[in-house]
């Protein structure tokens, strides 16, 4: 299981937009401070409110604005990157950086509302093995 933690504004806006992308929340893991978003069955994203995101914190956050992490995920093909950038950008995500397209791979990205760089990739198979 991989879980990512983020801090968020709002955690009714920010369910609402990782939802507007097609990925699920979980109840049983969220409450009035968390979001727990299912991405896939072993990858969750847990959105926390700046008061609960500062429980987890050893030392000072990022500040907001601040590239600190980007998060990569596979797509199955040049469509669904296409897809998933084009629903975060009419769902109040943002632009980050120009689609790469190196023909063996290629790669759209988007910020959330909170500003967290978010890179949907996908490569040829027959590159990948071998």
């Amino acid at each position: 299981m991989v879980y990512i933690n983020l801090p968020v504004a709002d955690v009714d806006a920010s369910a609402s937009f990782f939802s507007s992308l097609g990925f699920t929340l979980n109840p049983r893991f969220s409450d009035e401070t968390t979001r727990c978003v299912v991405i896939e069955d072993n990858i969750i994203t847990m959105l926390h409110a700046p008061e609960k995101w500062a429980q987890f914190l050893q030392g000072e956050a990022a500040p907001r604005g601040a590239t600190e992490v980007m998060i990569a995920l596979s797509a199955a093909d040049r469509a669904e990157c296409d897809d998933l950038r084009a629903k975060a950008l009419a769902n109040g995500g943002a632009e980050y950086a120009p689609t790469t397209d190196l023909g063996f791979m290629y790669g759209t990205s988007f910020r959330d509302p909170d500003g967290h760089c978010w890179e949907v990739t996908w490569m040829d198979p027959a590159t990948i093995e071998g």
